[in-house]
């Protein structure tokens, strides 16, 4: 196994992680910032009101887009087991 090889494995893994991690974060991220903006506009500021519509927000991507996420997941995994017999060999 040269270096080449392992710097390859660690980038598609890398990419592979960013890319499965991207919608729930993108979500999160957008419905923080509009739960941010209505505690600024009201001036209530309560730390389950920033928390629950996140959690609720993820929940819901993650059934959404879950079964994506697990298949892009176990490609990347059956590509990186399917591999070891050119890389150890």
């Amino acid at each position: 196994m040269d270096p080449q090889q392992v710097l390859t494995i660690g980038r598609d893994g890398l990419l592979t992680l960013l890319l499965v991690c991207t919608p729930l974060l993108v979500v999160v991220l957008v419905v923080g910032l509009l739960v941010s903006i209505l505690q600024a506009a009201t001036q209530i500021h309560e730390n389950t009101l920033s928390f629950v519509p996140k959690l609720l927000a993820a929940f819901a991507t993650l059934g959404l887009a879950g079964p994506w996420m697990l298949s892009t997941l176990v490609d990347y995994l059956q590509r990186v087991i399917s591999s070891i017999p050119t890389v150890v060999g």
